[in-house]
């Protein structure tokens, strides 16, 4: 039996148009000021955002949950950026320093593709639209399974309201 490649497995998609132009959602996308209002699923806040974005930079997150319990830490590693367009990075549970943590020592099952990252992509589709598309590193199967796509459909619904805010009064 052949071994499944990143190519031979269906990874996790979601995507978004926004009514803004593009170079808003990349704000709102790479602004820690703005992350930390979407950071999470509804109800979640991220009350520690420190970011260097730029290749081999980094992204750490804390997110708070609506009880007000430290939910844990995120690291982002960037390793492409096309600025207005294109964002390749791996994203995984860190301690606060940005150590990165097995998610077996958080009782989470393991999700993600080995050698898999994440992608996010920014389309002007003219007419002040975007389309933001998240390709995640884990199958599409079990980010259904597990709430991962449902939390990132949350997540996209405050990523609107942020860019939404963003966007200048006609």
């Amino acid at each position: 039996m052949a071994e499944n490649t990143v190519s031979e497995i269906e990874r996790m998609v979601v995507t978004r148009i926004f009514d803004a132009p593009r170079e808003l959602v990349w704000k709102a996308w790479t602004d820690p000021k703005y992350i930390m209002q979407w950071w999470g699923p509804k109800g979640f806040t991220a009350p520690v955002c420190e970011m260097d974005f730029r290749v081999g930079g980094k992204l750490l997150c804390c997110m708070k949950a609506p009880d007000g319990q430290i939910c844990g830490w995120n690291t982002v590693e960037y390793y492409e950026i096309v600025p207005y367009e294109k964002i390749v990075s791996s994203m995984y549970f860190s301690d606060s320093k940005g150590n990165k943590i097995d998610p077996a020592e958080l009782g989470i099952e393991q999700e993600s593709i080995d050698g898999a990252y994440d992608v996010t992509l920014f389309e002007d589709l003219g007419n002040g639209q975007t389309k933001l598309t998240f390709i995640g590193n884990e199958p599409m199967e079990s980010a259904k399974n597990s709430g991962q796509m449902e939390g990132w459909i949350q997540i996209l619904d405050k990523v609107a309201a942020v860019v939404a805010e963003l966007v200048p009064a006609k």
